[in-house]
């Protein structure tokens, strides 16, 4: 890594601590963060070296592909697009596959991946916004695909189960295996970091892909702390994402995570500016033409609700620490759910009381239902 950059005057994170877990572009990153002041934990997730390509195996896929006509394709990543036509190109028979995929339709996951293609004279037909393959696939599930050929592009991690479900509706899919994701060669500074998490001594932790996440829950496990880890995060530590995606793989553990609306890496830093600051000064927003400023005092429950303190039970305080991570969003019922202290009936019912307590306390409408997905603090 290079040396320190240097600080920025006033530097909006001066102060916090926060561990990067990239493998890529990591030195671009630390000096993004070390110049707004904060200092830096690094602990990659994912091998350093380039991501694993089996040539002969991507070889055979190719050739594959290249055997009869293709009616949909579907393009998951810029660096898995880049390094297939690599190949290709070095094997001759980059004009073929061009020319086939050429003929067929082709949606692609985000803007990295139609990048990629446009580079190569492909025109995609559709993209979505969210640059969520789950998307990629919601929009097909309407179609009748039978007998339809599609390939899919996989990304580090298999897309066995989405062939699967695309097979279901009755289509012929060849999934090509561009890469694979390599866990980190030393995970010892991963186990650590894990630690530093579980025990509150980090302020934020930035993931920048989904394997990343995976990689770093696992090593939770191995170590015992995942689930003091899970409500560090759900607490204290702010789980940065470069993306929804990435932030998608959080779900399934209950953390609530932040990520910026363009999934770019300074972006993410950007938003790291302004939520790090707010979390350790307040929350500050405005319900019903007024203003309310929320700061939690202790980690006992103690806040200061417009400068009147109040005291908040375990449950209510948990729910209040959760929507405080992204104020504005929306939190499920299952999120609040596994935010609960331990000892907490485990129902929906006590997300529902400690919801009501939370309104007694700060007003009825500082938090808001949102039917049928959850609750949010009510930021204008």
């Amino acid at each position: 890594m290079s040396p320190p950059a240097v600080v920025e005057p006033g530097a909006p994170l001066a102060g916090f601590t926060i561990g990067v877990t990239a493998a890529r572009k990591v030195t671009e990153q630390v000096a993004l963060l070390e110049r707004r002041g904060a200092r830096v934990v690094w602990a990659p997730a994912l091998s350093l070296h380039p991501n694993t390509v089996d040539d002969a195996s991507l070889r055979a896929a190719t050739e594959e592909v290249l055997a009869r006509q293709v009616d949909l394709f579907l393009a998951t990543t810029g660096v898995g697009m880049r390094t297939w036509f690599e190949a290709a190109e070095q094997w001759g028979l980059l004009e073929d596959l061009l020319t086939t995929l050429r003929g067929s339709e082709i949606l692609a996951r985000g803007p990295k991946s139609v990048g990629a293609l446009r580079r190569r004279g492909l025109q995609e037909l559709w993209s979505p916004e969210s640059e969520a393959f789950e998307d990629v696939l919601r929009h097909l599930r309407g179609r009748d695909l039978t007998g339809c050929r599609i390939v899919v592009q996989e990304h580090g991690q298999s897309l066995s189960m989405a062939a699967h479900a695309l097979r279901r509706l009755g289509a012929e899919v060849t999934t090509v295996t561009v890469y694979r994701v390599a866990g980190a060669e030393d995970p010892e500074p991963m186990f650590r970091m894990v630690e530093q998490v579980a025990d509150r001594a980090l302020d934020a932790v930035t993931f920048t892909s989904a394997p990343a996440v995976a990689a770093f829950m696992e090593a939770a496990g191995s170590t015992g702390r995942r689930d003091d880890l899970v409500g560090a995060f759900q607490a204290d530590v702010l789980a940065a994402c470069v993306g929804p995606v990435t932030a998608a793989a959080f779900e399934m553990w209950g953390v609530p995570s932040i990520y910026p609306d363009r999934s770019r890496l300074a972006a993410m830093v950007k938003q790291l500016e302004s939520e790090l600051p707010s979390r350790s000064s307040g929350l500050s927003f405005t319900v019903a033409g007024g203003t309310v400023l929320i700061v939690p005092v202790d980690s006992q429950g103690t806040v200061v609700v417009d400068g009147v303190e109040a005291r908040l039970s375990p449950a209510p305080f948990a729910v209040l620490q959760t929507l405080m991570v992204n104020p504005g969003h929306v939190v499920s019922r299952r999120q609040l759910l596994a935010a609960l202290p331990s000892g907490t009936a485990v129902s929906e019912h006590a997300v529902e009381m400690a919801v009501a307590r939370l309104r007694s306390a700060l007003g009825t409408r500082v938090v808001q239902t949102v039917v049928k997905r959850g609750y949010r603090l009510a930021v204008c």
